[in-house]
């Protein structure tokens, strides 16, 4: 994939989405600069402006160290925090007020399959698995691995359909 195709892998996804496009576009272009650590130091304003502008300003804690397949997009994003070590499969969905990532300090983070759509104000802490797709209803705790082909909704998460 060359290197334009990686940074804008997106935005067909995130097509009447603007500001889904443009905050993908700035996660893959840092996470593309955090992959070398020559570029790194050549390109190390950009990550500052990166982390300032996506984190301060837009509200979306989206660091550059996230795994995250092809075909993201992100609605709305305000108050959205991803940790570091979230994984995420391929066309993923979320949505606004959204929080992934440990359960406590040092603990693990969730690993999300392909084809996974995640409501607003949904908290999925801890070590767990998502399965593929999975429609995670809003307002929702998920605490415990969902499996594939499966809705789940409420706090705790329990199974709504498979």
């Amino acid at each position: 994939m060359n290197f334009f195709s990686y940074v804008f892998q997106d935005w067909k996804r995130n097509k009447r989405n603007r500001k889904g496009q443009f905050v993908t576009a700035l996660f893959r272009l840092a996470a593309c600069i955090y992959s070398n650590k020559i570029s790194r130091i050549v390109f190390f304003l950009y990550l500052i402006f990166y982390r300032f502008f996506v984190e301060w300003v837009l509200g979306i804690e989206l660091p550059w160290k996230t795994k995250i397949g092809p075909g993201f997009v992100i609605w709305h994003g305000q108050a959205t925090i991803l940790n570091r070590d979230v994984v995420i499969g391929e066309n993923c969905t979320i949505r606004h007020s959204t929080t992934i990532g440990e359960a406590k300090y040092n603990g693990g983070s969730p690993v999300i399959g392909n084809n996974v759509d995640i409501g607003a104000n949904v908290c999925i802490v801890g070590e767990i698995t998502i399965g593929d797709n999975v429609t995670i209803s809003i307002g929702s705790v998920v605490i415990r691995s969902v499996p594939s082909n499966s809705i789940v909704g409420g706090n705790p998460a329990k199974y709504i359909a498979n």
